[in-house]
């Protein structure tokens, strides 16, 4: 799998050695703040880059990096359109709620609904559809690989999606986050005698790249 676990657990921006703990939880607190009314706009997200490059550039630390690098990405066109305000928004939710200075700062979501046994996965004619903040990299590139494989990208959870994939960056309350509300919409389809299948981001990636 490609991991960014280990590189999360061991982050700086959680030990106070290594950065300045007020900025650390000016951060969290900005991330809070924006993603309190369940919504970013334009706006917000130029005003959280700019100030992550005021603040914190000079930082060489992973969790602060992937942030970063994600948001400047996704406004590289001058343009954060809905589905990247989506994503951003999973992503501040998540990064809000860590607790600083836990040696679990990121935890694979070992109590999610996942299938067991995990489904075999075909690509053509599948539709996938993923949620959580995935540690493969941004979502565009994700659904990227799945359209090569000749599979296609889902809207929203419904009786058309055959596999909904869960992020590895997450914690286990699932059922508290953002992106909660996909998985027990999936959980009830699935149990109603929908087939669709929960997989986790490790799988999806293990039968990827092998």
């Amino acid at each position: 799998m490609v991991d960014l676990h280990q590189e999360f657990q061991n982050s700086g921006f959680f030990h106070e050695a290594r950065i300045d703990r007020r900025s650390a939880d000016a951060l969290v607190g900005i991330a809070a703040g924006l993603a309190a009314d369940g919504t970013i706009n334009q706006q917000e997200a130029e005003f959280l880059k700019t100030w992550i490059e005021t603040h914190l550039s000079h930082l060489g630390d992973p969790v602060v990096n992937i942030l970063y690098k994600r948001l400047a990405g996704m406004l590289s066109d001058g343009v954060l359109d809905a589905g990247e305000s989506g994503e951003l928004l999973e992503m501040l939710h998540q990064f809000a709620g860590l607790p600083i200075g836990s040696a679990q700062t990121f935890t694979a979501p070992t109590s999610l609904p996942l299938d067991n046994p995990a489904p075999s996965l075909s690509w053509s004619d599948r539709v996938f559809l993923f949620t959580g903040i995935m540690a493969y990299g941004p979502r565009k590139e994700c659904e990227s690989l799945i359209i090569e494989r000749g599979g296609l990208i889902g809207g929203s959870v419904s009786k058309k999606i055959h596999y909904l994939v869960v992020g590895s960056i997450g914690n286990d309350q699932w059922l508290h986050s953002t992106y909660g509300t996909k998985i027990k919409r999936a959980v009830e389809l699935r149990e109603s005698g929908v087939p669709i299948a929960i997989i986790s981001e490790e799988y999806w990636q293990k039968v990827l790249f092998g």
